[in-house]
């Protein structure tokens, strides 16, 4: 499934599958015996790690929030450890992913626009140090079975260059489950399924779930045919898809003796996109937006090593704190020079103590412009209001600029007619010559009711942290779209396609002896999959 097994310890990060069967039940999980010689059962005070990242699982999508969709599995791990329910993502993929992976906002690393795209010479800046990178330091072996989308342009920005031990999964920020294969534009296609630094042409799984596209075995869709909407339809199924495939990883954590010291650490990386299935009701807007259906995540931890099981963390929690929380539960240091925006809750998380952290820069993306009345006299000469940015300090949020898609999509919408065309009586427009926004979010977690107008002090506060974080950004790292990372040029599969002189070199040396020997193209081996797949059924 989705687990990789290490002689010291386990690090699995961004990982999701929906094609595995269920082979135990969660009761024979709960009482079968450890294999008692196993030699990793040996005493260690350093736990096992488990992490994994669910992509687009929006809020609403786990049966403790209130979902027709069943999560049998998440129910029962959140309910035995500890539901995180003041937790926050970034509101795309690549963003999570990076602050996640280096324990910094996206303004430190010069990822705040957008996400990574696959034919953009462009990654996770090598200079920032990596999750996997100091829990290898504290003696532990790391592996990550999933989606990548942190660049590939080059090899050294490959997630086994990265800090992780051993990779299995998809470079790209999404693609078919079956075939792997995956389009950027016109003429820009290829494969993207990988073992280490080499493509896995041999594979059939995917882990990505529940991201687009929307693709489940037919077996769980069955499930659902009281859902009339078709997209709710298919992602009610893969997210019980999901929730299969995690009984399966618990299930071995127990079979193989891991599991009295395993720390689980589950969290969706954005908010749901409704036009795909997704549900963040009763939060506003949706995935890639600052509203709190695009930033609050599904999260729990469930351990053994917990003190205070079956309870819920209402401490402020951010996706950066994951970065000092494990490196420190793993043993490891953490250095000044690592210039982290991330604090270490466990004791927040564990014992219910306050959390160290008491605000949240959201985003600041200085290419984001979009609000036409947006203005520096909006901002009382402090902030162009203009910027897209986010910022939670305390009970309250500020947003400025276009903050994206603010409808609440409540679950009725999901009806047989397409959600673009069907509305609700909860729609409400919001008011496009404003430029800012803000709300008491303990107070109104909805974003119903925007108190700008009446808290100007707040906001001009909040306006001059912005300005004071802004100054600590670094220059934006978005660069053009490079020909070079077009599949075709590279055997059909997507890939590090960016070379330095040296590289270029040994490539046409060995071009010299392989342009006449025929390569077997994408097309044929494609095929050549295709066929085993049949035979195998």
């Amino acid at each position: 499934m989705f687990f990789l097994w290490a002689p010291v310890s386990l690090f699995l990060s961004f990982v999701i599958s929906h094609t595995w069967s269920v082979q135990m039940s969660w009761d024979t999980w709960r009482t079968e015996p450890r294999n008692q010689g196993d030699e990793f059962e040996k005493p260690n005070s350093q736990p096992h790690i488990v992490f994994i990242l669910v992509d687009d699982q929006g809020f609403r999508d786990v049966g403790y929030h209130g979902s027709e969709i069943k999560t049998p599995t998440l129910d029962r791990l959140a309910a035995q450890g500890v539901k995180l329910e003041n937790y926050y993502v970034q509101p795309l993929c690549s963003p999570s992913r990076s602050q996640l992976m280096t324990g910094r906002y996206q303004i430190h690393t010069g990822l705040q626009h957008s996400i990574i795209r696959a034919s953009q010479p462009n990654c996770l800046p090598l200079e920032n140090v990596t999750l996997p990178q100091k829990l290898k330091e504290a003696g532990y072996a790391t592996h990550m079975v999933g989606k990548w989308h942190l660049g590939f342009y080059k090899r050294d920005c490959l997630p086994t260059k990265r800090g992780f031990d051993t990779f299995f999964g998809s470079l790209l920020g999404s693609g078919d489950y079956y075939s792997h294969y995956k389009c950027e534009g016109p003429g820009m296609c290829g494969y993207d399924l990988y073992e280490g630094e080499e493509a896995a042409w041999e594979q059939d799984h995917a882990y990505q779930a529940v991201h687009s596209p929307l693709q489940v075995p037919a077996r769980y869709l069955e499930r659902y045919k009281g859902i009339p909407n078709l997209h709710r339809r298919k992602y009610a199924a893969m997210v019980s898809c999901l929730d299969d495939a995690i009984l399966n990883l618990t299930l071995a954590l127990k079979r193989y003796g891991y599991y009295d010291n395993t720390v689980i650490v589950y969290s969706s990386d954005n908010g749901g996109q409704p036009f795909a299935g997704g549900s963040n009701w009763p939060l506003r807007g949706s995935k890639a937006t600052y509203w709190e259906g695009g930033i609050r995540a599904v999260g729990f931890v469930h351990s053994p090593l917990l003190l205070n099981k079956g309870t819920k963390c209402r401490s402020l929690v951010h996706v950066t704190d994951w970065f000092p929380t494990l490196v420190s539960l793993g043993e490891g240091t953490l250095d000044e020079d690592l210039n982290l925006d991330g604090y270490d809750v466990w004791e927040s998380i564990s014992e219910g103590y306050p959390s160290p952290r008491q605000d949240i820069l959201h985003n600041i993306d200085p290419i984001y412009i979009k609000a036409k009345n947006g203005s520096w006299k909006a901002g009382y000469g402090l902030w162009n209001t203009a910027i897209q940015a986010a910022l939670r300090v305390g009970h309250w949020k500020l947003l400025t600029g276009v903050p994206g898609y603010s409808d609440w999509v409540p679950p009725q919408t999901f009806s047989s007619q397409r959600l673009t065309n069907r509305y609700h009586n909860e729609r409400i427009r919001w008011d496009r010559g404003k430029s800012i926004w803000l709300f008491n979010i303990t107070a109104d977690p909805y974003e119903r009711v925007d108190v700008s107008q009446h808290y100007p002090h707040i906001v001009k506060k909040m306006l001059m942290r912005l300005a004071q974080y802004n100054k600590t950004a670094v220059p934006v790292r978005y660069p053009a779209k490079d020909l070079r990372s077009n599949p075709q040029y590279n055997s059909g599969v997507w890939g590090p396609w960016y070379k330095d002189e040296k590289e270029q070199e040994e490539e046409q040396y060995n071009n010299f002896f392989t342009n006449h020997l025929g390569k077997t193209s994408w097309k044929d081996k494609s095929k050549n999959r295709k066929l085993k797949r049949k035979m195998k059924h």
